[in-house]
């Protein structure tokens, strides 16, 4: 059924933070009247916002924490003195108690056994997936298959795999919606005949690792949770990056069981930062060799003679010492978001995606050509609250990144701009090229905007806006006023604009 049968959203009844002519986000999803929760806690715990003016659209970037977040923290540390875990001392002892109430909370939050999964702190997600790739066991006798569409934490494994003589094949995506084709997918899995028959002899006997994201920080798009058990099948370890999915959606590892699974925590209650999780099964910690040791890592360590024996659980993945003021604010964290639900969170979020894409697609000038342009999915179906698209301006050019940039931060409006450390999801929804990436071997610059140029593209990326835990009709009418008001009819260039000096 089509939600969206009414006037589309042009004219002067479009330039008002009206509802634009298309209803109310409940006459189109009459399910967002069960989420009046979310607007009670925006004006207690999340008051910040309209106090301070803001339109928050960059949930993907960061969640939002709430007053009573900070206000846990604060008692903790005054009710009790912690210090650092690596002794017996009542202090760290303490330390030791909240870290380990932490573990189980993180457990419990995705229905996992604590004989069957490990969890092991690290400083964020990137971390978490610079464990795996560091310690993995690539060889010439296996290798690492990963999706076009994954953050650069995730590419980057590429780089352990090329040192090892670890060959890196890319199952990429489709346009328009930037899904991955299945069949595609099984066939890279499967490998040529030739390379087949060497898959599976190398450590472990397994055939590599398999990696991609539950969903796309790029395009909202929810890749199969099927796919873990099919790479499974096929030989492969699995690394889920699960960053961008869990803030809306829920994991139960007895179902779905990747051998390795990162997050980082800020992403789902805002706060603290500087802490993520590697959430691995046992069977597949010890499978890996760590190419280094370091404090509180090792049972015991030499220095007379090249002896170390490493740590026989997840400490030995564990760097130094761990955030242990912090990490208890994830257990605080995780409890919060129960008592609201994710169910409530994630009805809020695809109804406000729902009704945004709605109104995004019937922006128009006034003589009819569209004011936008999307990439990705157009509708709800299996897609996160991550939304990513362009301005197009009178003469149907992109309106450049950096420009959308300076006048929504002017309007007190937080959105993304730029390609979101997702290179492959960008190409394609660019519809970049290998022919017209290859400049890249040859332009000899230090300057973004020279390499933007080399090769083609219009601007330097795209917009984004996510939707998350107190996101409301008011935000997506406010983002609507600007954007009728600033570009409907407008001609842009990108002359006075500073340079930019990174993705």
């Amino acid at each position: 059924m089509d939600l969206y049968t009414n006037d589309k959203l042009t004219g002067s009844d479009a330039g008002e933070s009206s509802l634009g002519g298309i209803g109310s986000v409940a006459d189109a999803y009459p399910e967002y009247n069960t989420t009046s929760r979310l607007d009670e806690l925006r004006a207690t715990e999340y008051s910040y916002l309209d106090t301070q003016d803001h339109v928050y659209l960059d949930y993907t970037g960061s969640g939002l924490a709430a007053q009573a977040q900070y206000s846990a923290h604060e008692k903790r540390l005054q009710s009790t003195l912690y210090g650092n875990p690596h002794s017996v001392n009542p202090t760290s002892e303490a330390a030791t108690h909240q870290i380990e109430q932490a573990r189980a909370k993180v457990l419990a939050h995705l229905n996992a056994s604590p004989d069957e999964y490990a969890v092991i702190f690290t400083p964020n997600a990137t971390g978490a997936a610079r464990l795996v790739g560091e310690a993995y066991s690539f060889s010439r006798r296996n290798r690492l298959v990963l999706t076009t569409d994954n953050h650069n934490s995730i590419n980057g494994l590429r780089e352990f795999a090329r040192r090892r003589h670890s060959r890196t094949a890319y199952v990429p995506t489709q346009l328009p919606e930037l899904r991955v084709d299945p069949n595609k997918l099984k066939s890279v899995l499967k490998g040529r005949s030739g390379l087949a028959n060497l898959l599976g002899s190398g450590p472990g006997g397994r055939k590599g690792l398999f990696a991609y994201p539950a969903q796309s920080n790029f395009s909202g798009v929810r890749h199969p949770l099927s796919w873990v058990a099919l790479a499974q099948k096929h030989g492969y370890d699995v690394l889920l990056d699960v960053a961008a999915y869990l803030p809306t959606g829920t994991i139960d590892l007895s179902i779905v069981q990747p051998e390795f699974m990162i997050v980082s925590w800020y992403k789902l209650f805002g706060y603290p930062t500087g802490v993520g999780c590697l959430i691995v099964k046992r069977s597949a910690l010890r499978r890996l060799s760590r190419p280094w040791f370091s404090g509180g890592t090792i049972k015991a360590v030499a220095v007379s003679i090249p002896w170390h024996e490493m740590a026989p659980d997840e400490s030995a993945f564990e760097d130094g010492t761990l955030n242990f003021q912090s990490i208890p604010d994830v257990a605080y964290g995780l409890d919060w978001l129960a008592s609201i639900g994710m169910n409530i969170i994630a009805t809020r979020v695809q109804c406000l995606t729902g009704w945004f894409l709605g109104r995004l697609e019937r922006l128009e000038h006034s003589d009819g050509t569209p004011m936008t342009r999307i990439y990705g999915p157009a509708d709800t179906k299996a897609r996160g609250g991550t939304i990513t698209f362009n301005f197009l301006d009178k003469t149907g050019n992109v309106v450049d990144e950096r420009l959308v940039a300076f006048e929504s931060a002017a309007a007190r409006i937080s959105l993304r701009t730029g390609c979101f450390c997702n290179p492959g999801a960008a190409e394609k929804a660019l519809d970049l090229t290998v022919k017209s990436l290859l400049p890249l071997f040859f332009t000899k610059t230090d300057s973004l905007d020279d390499i933007i140029s080399a090769i083609g593209l219009p601007s330097g990326g795209a917009l984004r806006v996510s939707f998350g835990l107190v996101s409301n009709a008011a935000d997506v009418d406010r983002f609507f006023a600007f954007a009728v008001k600033t570009y409907r009819d407008r001609i842009t260039t990108s002359a006075g604009l500073p340079p930019r000096d990174h993705c």
